[in-house]
C-alpha cells in the first residue's frame, strides 16, 4: 500500500514584526486585553512589497531541503491562500517559477484558515492514485492585507507566514485518514465582504477587509473542532490517549484550551504557537508543525492530529503517523 508521508517541513516568518504594544497606540485596546483574550503577544506583518509567493517560496525551499531532494523532484504544488498574489495566475503557478520547476501541476486551494488541511487532504489523494512521488504542499498568508487596522476587534488577531511540507509517497505509514467539512450557511459571520465578481473596486480601492463575529465564531468553532477529532478518531478505532500530539489551527488561545479540555488531551501535548505568530490562516497549522519538529518536540513514528477551522465555515482534521 501507498502512504504520504511527510518528508520534511518549512515555515517563514516576515522580518517586521508588530507587537501588542504596537498596536496599543493604534487603536484602543491595551497588551493585557489581548493576551487574555487571545494569547497572541506580537504577529509578524508582511513588508510593504513583500507577497504571499515571497513567504511561500522560503518556507518551501526550507521543506524542500528538510526533505533532502531536489526541487526538480517535485511533482504537484498545492497552495493553500486566501491571500493570492494575483487574480490569476494562481500564487502555486508564481511558486512553481521561483522554484524553477516546469511542467508538473500546480494549483490553489481556498479554505480560509482550514486551508492547508485541504490541500494536505487533496495533495494525499494524488500520491495514493499514483503517478506523484513528491508533492509541495504550502499555506501562505498576507492577511495583514485584509485588516482593517482601524478595527480592534480583528486587527489584534492575524499575521504573516507561510508554511509547507513535502509529502512523499512511501511504504512506510504516513497519513493515515483525512476528513473534510464545510457549511457556507455561517458564510455572514466570518468574511471579506467583497470579491472579483461581487464589489471588485473595493478591492481595487483596499476596502475589502475582514469582518467577524468573534463570540459566535468562538462557540461554533469549539464545539466543531471536538466534533472532528471524535469523527476522526472513531473512524480509526482510535482512543485520545494513542494521539501523542496534537496541532490546531492557531487562532485563540481560548479555542485551544477549550477544545484541549473538551478533549481531554494535556496542554503539554499540544502545540501552541498563537502566541507569537498570532493568527496566520493558513499558515498556522504547517508553522506550528515546523516549529515542533525543528525543536525536536515531534519525532519520528509519533501520531499526529493536525485540526482547523475557518470562514466558509470550513473545518477538518487529517491523522498521520510522522
Amino acid at each position: 500500500m501507498t502512504y504520504a508521508r511527510i518528508a520534511g517541513t518549512g515555515g517563514y516568518l516576515p522580518q517586521k514584526v508588530l507587537t501588542n504594544s504596537d498596536l496599543e497606540k493604534m487603536v484602543d485596546t491595551s497588551d493585557q486585553w489581548i493576551q487574555e483574550r487571545t494569547g497572541i503577544k506580537k504577529r509578524h506583518v508582511a513588508e510593504e512589497g513583500e507577497t504571499t509567493c515571497d513567504l511561500a517560496e522560503q518556507a518551501s525551499l526550507r521543506a524542500i531541503e528538510a526533505a533532502g531532494i531536489d526541487a526538480s523532484e517535485i511533482d504537484l504544488i498545492v497552495m493553500a491562500t486566501t491571500t493570492a498574489d494575483q487574480v490569476f495566475p494562481s500564487t502555486a503557478c508564481l511558486l512553481q517559477r521561483r522554484l524553477g520547476i516546469r511542467g508538473c501541476p500546480a494549483f490553489d486551494v481556498q479554505a480560509v484558515c482550514t486551508g492547508f488541511i485541504y490541500a494536505v487532504a487533496v495533495a494525499e489523494k494524488f500520491i495514493k492514485a499514483g503517478g506523484i512521488r513528491n508533492a509541495l504542499v504550502v499555506g501562505a498568508e498576507t492577511f495583514s492585507r485584509i485588516i482593517d487596522w482601524t478595527d480592534r476587534d480583528t486587527c489584534v488577531l492575524f499575521g504573516d507566514g507561510a508554511g509547507a511540507v513535502v509529502l512523499q509517497a512511501s511504504d512506510a505509514a504516513g497519513i493515515i485518514s483525512t476528513h473534510l467539512h464545510a457549511d457556507g450557511e455561517y458564510k455572514d459571520l466570518l468574511q471579506v465582504p467583497a470579491g472579483i465578481s461581487n464589489g471588485y473596486a473595493q478591492v481595487r480601492e483596499g476596502n475589502a477587509f475582514t469582518e467577524m463575529r468573534g463570540n459566535e465564531v468562538f462557540k461554533i468553532a469549539v464545539t466543531t473542532l471536538g466534533r472532528i477529532v471524535d469523527e476522526t478518531l472513531e473512524a480509526n478505532n482510535m482512543q485520545k490517549s494513542d494521539v501523542d500530539w496534537l496541532i490546531p489551527h492557531q487562532a485563540n488561545i481560548r479555542i485551544i484550551n477549550a477544545t484541549a479540555r473538551k478533549l481531554k488531551i494535556p496542554m503539554d501535548q499540544v502545540v501552541v504557537t498563537v502566541g507569537e505568530h498570532g493568527n496566520t490562516s493558513a499558515a498556522s497549522v504547517p508553522l506550528a508543525l515546523d516549529v515542533a519538529v525543528r525543536d525536536g518536540r515531534i519525532k519520528r513514528g509519533e501520531t499526529l492530529l493536525m485540526e482547523a477551522f475557518g470562514g466558509g465555515f470550513t473545518w477538518g482534521s487529517v491523522l498521520l503517523t510522522y
